[in-house]
């Protein structure tokens, strides 16, 4: 097989002229050197390639650059003695998308280090179904457990139920025996968060109402928030003594008003959950459990939605408008 010379990508570009975006055709000359040369299969879309799609982001370090912070796919050629070509991989975080051109593209060079090789039991669709979504909710509830909670401790609320991080969250805990009470602003998807492992359903304005004072009647035992935004301090009143709150995202805003009394008073838990530059070996454990005993079969089968490079955009302004539904994926290996 001839050996390609170029592959199209979307692409961002920000210069005097101003910001651009679109589906491109790139020199695999301009690609960084690399140690791993891969053939994309699949990205995935995040709220975090949305910020990346848009000048006003603030996420992409430098221009040009190719966006997704995703990717899976099959080695074409490597430097690294710990992957070899034909040998099924997914990276993602670190820097793709952001620093280092990603996956929204036929090709890719990455760092050996920021590999994973495709654990068994997933597929490289179902690797990016789940992608950094899907890993930084495996992430959630691995600390949620460490720091104590168990199916007995009482309800969990998940935020932003219906979106990336949420919906995965849904899955995992209601597999592994928990009551999980999905909270959402699209009351029409009560039945597929039924479906997909909540106990019950409630809206995001229910979740997270204005408690009067700096402690209100305990609610939840631990509570997965991929949203932040101000109502997160009103959560945080409402947790139990010990609980823990596992904070992702900020698609509901970056701050918010709080008081030092659920810490100090009841032993409240705010845990912070980095996908990005997430230990390797942290990385492996987690991953093996998204292919077995966590694996979301009920979300995968329902509840993944695919496009093609040429409807990335698309994709990028249902996420960004809080649209998206469960998870988006975008197709990308030439038929």
């Amino acid at each position: 097989m001839e050996k390609k010379t170029s592959f199209r990508a979307y692409r961002v570009n920000q210069n005097e002229d101003g910001f651009s975006a679109g589906v491109e055709t790139v020199q695999i000359s301009d690609l960084l050197e690399s140690d791993v040369e891969v053939e994309v299969h699949y990205s995935s879309v995040n709220y975090k390639d949305g910020l990346a799609s848009s000048p006003k982001g603030k996420v992409v370090s430098s221009y040009p650059r190719i966006l997704g912070i995703d990717l899976a796919g099959e080695v074409i050629s490597s430097s690294s003695p710990d992957f070899q070509p034909g040998d099924e991989v997914l990276s993602t975080g670190y820097g793709l998308g952001v620093s280092h051109d990603g996956g929204y593209a036929e090709i890719a060079r990455v760092p050996a280090d920021w590999l994973v090789k495709l654990p068994e039991g997933l597929t490289l669709r179902e690797s990016m179904a789940l992608g950094t979504a899907g890993f930084t909710a495996a992430l959630s509830v691995d600390r949620l457990l460490h720091n104590g909670l168990q199916p007995n401790s009482g309800p969990v609320l998940v935020r932003g139920a219906t979106g990336g991080v949420g919906s995965i969250a849904v899955n995992i805990l209601g597999k592994l025996g928990f009551e999980v009470v999905a909270a959402t602003g699209k009351p029409e998807t009560e039945a597929s968060l039924l479906n997909w492992g909540a106990s019950s359903v409630i809206s995001r304005e229910a979740a997270a109402a204005e408690v009067k004072g700096a402690l209100g009647k305990t609610r939840w035992a631990a509570v997965v928030d991929p949203v932040g935004g101000e109502g997160l301090g009103e959560i945080m009143k409402t947790v139990k003594y010990g609980g823990s709150v596992a904070l992702s995202g900020l698609t509901g805003g970056g701050t918010y008003e709080a008081s030092v009394f659920p810490y100090i008073l009841r032993g409240v838990n705010l845990l912070g959950i980095d996908s990005v530059y997430c230990p390797q070996a942290k990385r492996l454990e987690l991953w093996q459990k998204l292919a077995s005993e966590w694996k979301p079969e009920q979300l995968l089968r329902e509840g993944v939605t695919t496009y093609n490079l040429n409807q990335v955009e698309e994709a990028l302004a249902t996420v960004l408008s809080g649209r998206a539904i469960g998870r988006q994926i975008v197709a990308l290996k030439s038929v």
